[in-house]
């Protein structure tokens, strides 16, 4: 059994990005947790409706992965170019402390929205062998509609070596996805259930199987 950590910028990342993966994970026995850096506040426009909303939705995801643990970054969403490095690497570093993964996924550094940017050059910091020896392998996720979408020409290009199978898992990753009210629209958007599909079908093409996610392997352990 390992324990897993999935940070994601935002809640959905987890899902877009590694979603089958965490499934298969959980089916296999492994104990996941899931770290959501930034949330939804009223400075910026959102409703007390949406919050609250977003809050149930959470607690919906959460059941359906079943994570044995969840943490919030309790940063407000779209700032993080704005927080002290510092303080992005102090509430990352203290649930990597606390959970002790072995196995990691993290956003792409090149990836459109800058929070995922700046959530991966902090998760850097926390992967020091030396101060976290338990963690053996970190691995990256590409996230539809901002991977993909990413204009930041040889920065955090993603080149992927590492393909999940995802086959058994695929139909409930849109299940999960699609309880993130507002997230899911009709194609041709990015996130679309027929493009989710899609864009498994792909990445299982390039690998061998009918439905696959992609990531890139920055770091391993043996």
């Amino acid at each position: 059994m390992s324990n897993v950590l999935v940070i994601a910028p935002h809640a959905d990342d987890e899902t877009l990005g590694c979603g089958g993966t965490l499934l298969r994970h959980a089916s296999e026995g492994d104990e996941t947790s899931w770290l959501i850096m930034t949330d939804a506040d009223e400075s910026l426009g959102y409703s007390n409706d949406f919050i609250k909303r977003r809050e149930d939705e959470i607690k919906n995801v959460a059941s359906m992965y079943n994570f044995k643990n969840i943490f919030r970054g309790n940063f407000a969403t779209t700032t993080l170019d704005t927080i002290p490095m510092n303080d992005i690497v102090a509430s990352i570093s203290a649930v990597v402390s606390e959970t002790k993964p072995e196995i990691i996924y993290m956003p792409n550094r090149g990836d459109a929205h800058t929070d995922h940017t700046y959530v991966y050059d902090a998760m850097a910091s926390c992967t020091k062998s030396f101060r976290y020896p338990f963690i053996k392998k970190v691995m990256v996720y590409e996230t539809i509609s901002e991977t993909d979408f990413s204009i930041k020409d040889g920065v955090g290009f993603f080149k992927p070596n590492i393909w999940v199978d995802i086959s058994e898992y695929l139909h409930k990753k849109i299940e999960i996805m699609a309880i993130y009210e507002g997230e899911l629209k009709s194609h041709p958007f990015p996130r679309s259930k027929k493009n989710i599909e899609a864009f498994a079908s792909y990445r299982g093409s390039t690998s061998g199987f009918e439905y696959a996610e992609a990531f890139m392997l920055i770091k391993e352990l043996i």
